[in-house]
């Protein structure tokens, strides 16, 4: 009897063990990761590096376009940075971006708003949506830009939404 007691405690410890595992399923979606899965910008790295390593491969700018990247700088608050995709240019300073891992961690979010804060009208300081508080972020954040997609031309009009 005391075997049998051992033997199921062993076996109640070794499936509790495996399911504190992560998985896959578990595991938090983050901003680089979903950025890559939605957009035809395929870079790697920590999103503060976005911006330097789309150099030579990707064309960066100021202006949005729907379908490219916007990078964002790392910052004590952000450390690792952040990456969004736009989904819609409203106007020179209002877009609607999709991202993961802003409002909460690994949410993701879809068609938010962001804006253009910065005094230059150069994207070098936004606003994002922040859902807790309903409202675009009460802090500016700095970015670096967008990075375009092969995909993208220089021309607007013919730009190709996000995925998904």
């Amino acid at each position: 009897m005391l075997h049998m007691i051992k033997n199921a405690v062993a076996a109640f410890l070794a499936l509790f063990a495996f399911a504190a595992l992560p998985s896959a399923a578990h595991a938090r979606l983050q901003c680089v990761t979903y950025a890559r899965q939605i957009s035809d910008v395929q870079i790697s790295g920590n999103a503060r590096d976005w911006w330097s390593n789309a150099e030579g491969s990707y064309d960066r700018g100021q202006q949005p376009k729907a379908g490219a990247v916007l990078a964002f700088a790392g910052t004590r608050a952000m450390p690792y940075g952040h990456v969004a995709v736009v989904r819609k240019v409203v106007d020179a300073r209002h877009i609607l971006i999709d991202h993961a891992n802003w409002s909460g961690p690994g949410m993701v979010e879809k068609g938010v708003m962001a804006i253009d804060v910065s005094a230059a009208g150069d994207w070098s300081e936004v606003r994002v949506w922040y859902a807790p508080t309903r409202s675009v972020g009460l802090r500016a954040s700095p970015a670096k830009g967008f990075i375009y997609p092969r995909t993208l031309t220089a021309d607007a009009s013919s730009a190709k939404p996000a995925k998904g």
